[in-house]
């Protein structure tokens, strides 16, 4: 550590005591100063802040949640206000639940990010104290580390921007007023749909009635389904560790019907609910549909509407990747018919989250790759805050994705599903081979990018939707061409080695599925994307638009 680091580690005094106790001791701070605090038990804390925090651990012994804890640890600093405490009590919240460490008990209804003066400077030596916290075992990782992971990412105590706040205060809204009807939710990749709808599930856990004093949503049945099974799995790991959450609320449509009648069931990825074409175990699917007394033609989407009284649908019609999934038009006519079942209007209000998060490029960047690849004629743009670059040699893509990891960790190389799934059967085999540089496909489903040997491999469509990155190393691979002659880009079937996914796709279903796979590959990265084009006059299309490494 050098001597500015052991300088504003100094900024910090943090203090040990039992919990409760009848003296803190006799410094006038604790009576008298904005103070954060965090009352811990080895497994479970509780973080808050109060300019009295002597007073406030008499109120805390006399609330019956807060007598699990025996210890409670006091941080002062002399540079505090109320200001820096509200904000510091946001970011211990947001960083303890990620860091994994202990099970947070706090509520998420108070997380902010305001400005107040000098904010800057406090963001800059916030590090300082969380790092203080880790030589006091009250923290495990760091903060980078956190900040990379997919806990950080989907915690229901992530701060909300405006866009997703106004949305949130009206799903809860129109749950609480009991109306029973399906909700829908549009957004792009990036607009944090995942995240409203993680954050839903914990508020509502929460929340208390101001009149009655009671907890209307506790006892009510309420999952997360989550289509994708390499997410389910991370939410499930996160749900853990969240106090009113459980692994168990994370599930797919199967279990939700196993699982019979629900209040409330959030969705994510909507249009990835399954209807009755190119699956996997028809005779599974067969059998909800008898269980619910539904035709063998039913939907998953279907299940969601009968077992459910208020189904929270987040939905994003560009994303569809293949015939198994649910289009735009299936979803809004059986919605409209589930609304004419109740009885209820025939029209229904979707909601729409436009603000990007992930992308730094923002819906800018998102609505130019989303035009270059259906062929729209746009000029050549470049992006201030987001790195967007093409590769014509393979080695040197390949190279930069070491030199980028190195620097900033979480970089990933993906790819369409242009190369037969060799290694699934042959551990010692190679899937992919570009310029004399060969690779593997990635090895698991579960987690893949945070996985060991994730760096070496290539991940397709189904281990990276969803997640994000802070380069994504994409190869458009000989799926995708370009005809010199028609001036537009299709899609080349002998190419695409998803079985499932064209079995059933007519021609132009699968340039619309290719095409979205792409889409969604190309806005994973937070900060930037690289791209490498197997097929040389796609290539040079996309060099139109896109500036050479």
């Amino acid at each position: 550590m050098n001597n500015s680091e052991a300088t504003k580690e100094n900024l910090y005094v943090i203090t040990n005591h039992k919990f409760p106790s009848d003296s803190y001791g006799e410094d006038d701070y604790l009576g008298n100063w904005p103070m954060l605090y965090i009352l811990e038990n080895g497994d479970k804390v509780y973080i808050g802040e109060s300019t009295n925090v002597a007073e406030r651990m008499k109120q805390h012994y006399n609330n019956k949640e807060k007598r699990e804890f025996n210890k409670v640890h006091f941080i002062y600093s002399g540079r505090f206000n109320q200001s820096v405490t509200f904000d510091y009590e946001s970011k211990l919240i947001q960083f303890v639940s990620a860091d994994g460490k202990y099970t947070i008990t706090n509520k998420n209804d108070g997380i902010a990010n305001k400005n107040y003066f000098s904010k800057p400077e406090y963001d800059e030596t916030f590090e300082a104290l969380w790092n203080k916290l880790r030589s006091y075992n009250l923290a495990e990782h760091t903060l980078e580390y956190i900040k990379n992971s997919e806990f950080y990412k989907y915690s229901p105590f992530k701060e909300l921007n405006k866009d997703q706040k106004i949305l949130a205060d009206d799903i809860i809204r129109e749950i609480r007023e009991g109306k029973e009807l399906p909700i829908v939710v549009e957004g792009r990749p990036g607009t944090g749909k995942t995240i409203v709808a993680v954050y839903l599930m914990k508020y509502l856990r929460d929340y208390e009635d101001e009149k009655t004093h009671r907890f209307p949503f506790r006892e009510k049945k309420m999952g997360l389904i989550i289509p994708q099974t390499s997410l389910r799995s991370t939410l499930k790991s996160l749900f853990k560790k969240i106090e009113g959450l459980a692994a168990k609320d994370v599930i797919g449509a199967s279990e939700a019907v196993k699982a019979g009648e629900w209040d409330i069931l959030f969705v994510d990825e909507a249009q990835k609910l399954q209807v009755r074409r190119s699956i996997v175990g028809y005779q599974a699917y067969d059998n909800n549909n008898k269980k619910l007394g539904l035709p063998s033609d039913a939907t998953e989407l279907d299940w969601i509407l009968k077992i459910s009284k208020t189904p929270v649908f987040f939905f994003d019609p560009d994303q569809l990747s293949g015939p198994s999934g649910t289009t735009i038009e299936v979803f809004q006519n059986k919605v409209k018919m589930e609304l004419s079942r109740r009885r209820r209007m025939t029209a229904y209000l979707t909601h729409f989250l436009r603000m990007q998060m992930r992308v730094k490029g923002g819906e800018e960047y998102i609505n130019y790759v989303n035009d270059i690849l259906h062929n729209v004629d746009v000029p050549r743009k470049t992006f201030d805050d987001y790195d967007f670059k093409i590769f014509t040699h393979f080695a040197d893509f390949n190279k930069e994705l070491y030199v980028k990891e190195k620097d900033m960790e979480l970089c990933r190389m993906l790819a369409g599903y242009a190369w037969e799934w060799k290694t699934k059967n042959d551990k010692t085999a190679y899937d992919i081979e570009i310029e004399g540089v060969k690779k593997r496909w990635n090895h698991c489903l579960n987690n893949w990018i945070n996985s060991d040997g994730a760096l070496d491999e290539v991940g397709c469509i189904h281990t990276s939707a969803g997640y994000d990155l802070n380069h994504a190393f994409v190869i458009l691979g000989n799926d995708i061409k370009y005809d010199d002659e028609k001036g537009r880009i299709y899609v080349d079937r002998s190419n695409y080695f998803d079985k499932r996914g064209k079995q059933s796709a007519s021609d132009e279903e699968l340039d619309l599925y290719i095409k979205n796979i792409y889409y969604v590959l190309m806005t994973r990265g937070i900060r930037g994307t690289y791209l490498y084009v197997c097929d040389e006059k796609l290539r040079n299309y996309f060099m139109k638009y896109v500036e050479e490494f």
